[in-house]
């Protein structure tokens, strides 16, 4: 289930305000993924890092402010990265640190509620099998 929508932020200065917050968040949020032992190796991957914290500011802009600047699918960027299930949890949690060390506490939860589904939903579509041992796969039991 997709989070709550929050009444819209209308006043200019609020809204510069919070565009400054989640450009904050975002690169917090890959400082401590790059410093980090199971992150790191997927987040030093990226190529030209500060076009995609743009990207992914954009994304963020769309979701707390309903701005149009991001038109992408994030779910397909994903496909092909070295990602295993457990990356999921870690990269909630530095997200989650981010989200409320940067954004005000409503625009942080509702990112982080965001986040969540986000994680579960890129889960069960980059692992939609189980393995012999019941860990997610990509590759179904033979």
């Amino acid at each position: 289930m997709e989070p709550a929508a929050i009444p819209p932020i209308e006043d200019r200065a609020e809204r510069e305000k919070l565009e400054v917050a989640i450009d904050d968040c975002v690169r917090r949020f890959y400082a401590k993924g790059a410093n980090d032992s199971l992150l790191g190796p997927v987040f030093w991957a990226i190529h030209n890092l500060d076009q995609h914290m743009s990207v992914v500011a954009n994304f963020w802009s769309k979701t707390l402010l309903g701005t149009d600047r991001y038109q992408g699918l994030p779910f397909a960027v994903h496909i092909d990265l070295p990602i295993e299930p457990e990356h999921f949890a870690r990269w909630l949690e530095l997200f989650t640190e981010s989200a409320y060390e940067a954004l005000p506490k409503t625009q942080a939860e509702q990112a982080i509620a965001k986040a969540a589904h986000m994680t579960q939903c890129f889960q069960a579509g980059l692992f939609p099998f189980v393995d012999a041992d019941g860990r997610p796969s990509r590759i179904p039991v033979r």
